[in-house]
């Protein structure tokens, strides 16, 4: 009968779980061939692995002595383990020349980075740490992440308090009066994260150097050409009339576009590098061009029209466009001094405001509702690329004395006026912001619509992709994560190039004589022996006459 089991009665496995039944009843008692059993069984065991070059036998003797030895607990269960263990022992040498290379883990090298971030500075006591708490330019960066994180707006929390400790260290090594986080700029290669600062008064250095350099070589130049100037006067090609239009001055420091100063760093825990300030002509081109930033300052930006600068004045350029069109405030936050006189608003417009200390902030449903209740806290740029509009025509003393001299020479030629450019006062509201063909310049919406009670004012600039800005009783922030690009509705164009210079217009003076025939040719050279025999005759009768008249 065939039994109930997985085994068959012919099969060896037949019986070993039932009752009073030993395994060994069915081998045979001849002590022979028990011991040649034991010894094949060993020898099988004995046999060296082709690929590691050992054997099972050995390896099972090393793992029961380590488990002996060692006694862990369930050990059972981590047999495993110790079976790696055991092998990976055979290939370690204690007396080797050779040491293992360990890999360095990206976690592990970006903490190393930021390990000097979490590092207190020399020094530092309890003391000094009240005063810190007290009067500090730190800004509150973990709270304005919890702000925006009510929009899902922000990075992470790692992040954000990894950026408000390279704050603190930029903090303690500048003279910074201010300070605040504007953004994150994203990078093919890396990206850029950017702190907006105002040094103490009298503390920021002014960049001088590159100017003074040129200076000193453009004096150099001119001693070598005075030298060589007498001997070149006679090969002198003729030189062009073509005057360039006038360079716009940039800005001073602390005024309109170069107001801030602002710092950028790849990743927490790296250098900050402090960024030039920005002059119009950048600003110009780079309204014209479209670039992705790689997170190298010193890349250069190949573009048409060509850009003045590497990647760093593109960068800074960029930051002044954003920050022109989208840094706002609450209406009623700011105001102007009433000490500032009438004439300052006819030139330029006010450039400074104060804080309001009777300011009402309004509810978040009145200023999601209208675009109103918000205003624009930096100037905006001019097409002249500059926020006070300069004219470039206007000359100094002494060089309106060398023009009078130029025009006793070239009396035709007279400036042309320029018409003074305009732009939207400060705190204007963003509901005359100018839309995108059908789409508003902004979007607010409140950060819920479940508790409103405990909602957020939140707005969206549509023009600038990226920039946000919130606000919740008088507490507001503007911040910026994006690419640095202005939304366009159509695909970008670059400038063509200017049109091909004409040709100069063609007249007898300058045309090509037609090449003489060989009858014309004949006829020339006969003509002119004919006259070379006339005048010969005529010399010799000169000669005869001339004879006659001395003999006389």
């Amino acid at each position: 009968e065939r039994g109930h089991g997985p085994y068959q009665p012919h099969e060896p496995g037949y019986g070993l779980y039932q009752p009073g039944h030993s395994p060994y009843d069915d081998q045979i008692p001849d002590p022979k061939s028990r011991t040649l059993a034991i010894q094949n069984a060993k020898a099988y065991l004995l046999k060296s692995s082709t690929t590691s070059g050992l054997n099972l036998y050995d390896h099972l003797a090393n793992m029961l002595t380590k488990i002996l030895d060692e006694q862990p607990t369930n050990a059972v269960d981590i047999i495993e383990n110790i079976s790696k263990d055991v092998k990976w022992a055979h290939f370690q040498k204690k007396m080797d020349t050779l040491r293992d290379e360990h890999e360095i883990l990206p976690t592990f090298e970006a903490a190393e980075k930021r390990k000097a971030l979490f590092l207190k500075a020399n020094g530092e006591g309890d003391e000094e740490l009240e005063e810190e708490i007290g009067e500090t330019p730190l800004p509150n960066v973990m709270e304005t992440a919890f702000y925006f994180e009510q929009a899902g707006i922000g990075l992470s929390k790692d992040e954000s308090y990894h950026i408000f400790l390279a704050l603190k260290k930029l903090i303690s090594v500048q003279p910074i009066q201010t300070c605040r986080f504007w953004g994150k700029i994203l990078g093919l290669e890396m990206n850029y994260i950017i702190a907006e600062v105002q040094y103490h008064e009298g503390e920021e250095e002014e960049e001088t150097e590159e100017e003074a350099v040129t200076e000193e070589g453009g004096k150099w130049v001119g001693e070598v050409e005075d030298e060589e100037e007498e001997k070149e006067k006679e090969d002198e090609p003729p030189k062009s009339t073509y005057k360039p239009p006038p360079v716009i001055p940039k800005e001073e420091n602390g005024t309109g576009a170069n107001k801030y100063v602002y710092f950028v760093c790849n990743e927490p825990g790296k250098p900050w590098v402090k960024l030039p300030p920005v002059t119009p002509a950048q600003i110009v081109c780079a309204r014209k061009i479209k670039k992705f930033f790689t997170g190298r300052l010193d890349a250069p930006v190949v573009s048409f029209p060509p850009f003045p600068g590497n990647e760093a004045n593109y960068l800074r350029a960029q930051i002044a466009r954003i920050s022109a069109g989208t840094q706002i405030s609450p209406i009623g936050f700011y105001q102007f001094a009433e000490e500032e006189d009438e004439e300052e608003e006819v030139e330029g417009g006010r450039d400074t405001y104060e804080e309001n200390p009777d300011f009402q902030p309004l509810s978040v449903a009145e200023m999601v509702d209208s675009l109103s209740a918000w205003v624009h806290n930096v100037q905006s740029i001019l097409k002249q690329g500059r926020c006070v509009w300069l004219n470039p025509l206007q000359k100094t003393e002494e060089e309106e004395e060398n023009e009078e001299e130029e025009k006793a020479e070239e009396p035709d030629e007279l400036p042309q006026e320029l018409q003074q450019e305009i732009g939207p006062p400060l705190l204007t509201p963003l509901s005359e912001d100018e839309g995108i063909q059908n789409i508003p310049a902004w979007t607010a919406q409140p950060s819920t619509n479940l508790i409103p009670q405990y909602a957020v004012a939140v707005l969206q600039s549509n023009r600038w992709p990226g920039a946000y800005a919130f606000a919740s009783g008088k507490k507001f922030d503007n911040i910026y994560f994006g690419w640095g690009h202005k939304y366009s509705p159509e695909n970008h164009t670059p400038a063509l190039p200017p049109p091909v210079q004409a040709e100069y217009p063609s007249g007898p003076e300058i045309t090509e004589t037609r090449d003489p025939t060989v009858e014309e040719e004949l006829a020339f050279k006969a003509a002119r022996e004919e006259a070379l025999a006339t005048a010969e005759e005529e010399e010799d009768e000169e000669g005869a006459e001339e004879d006659e008249e001395e003999d006389d």
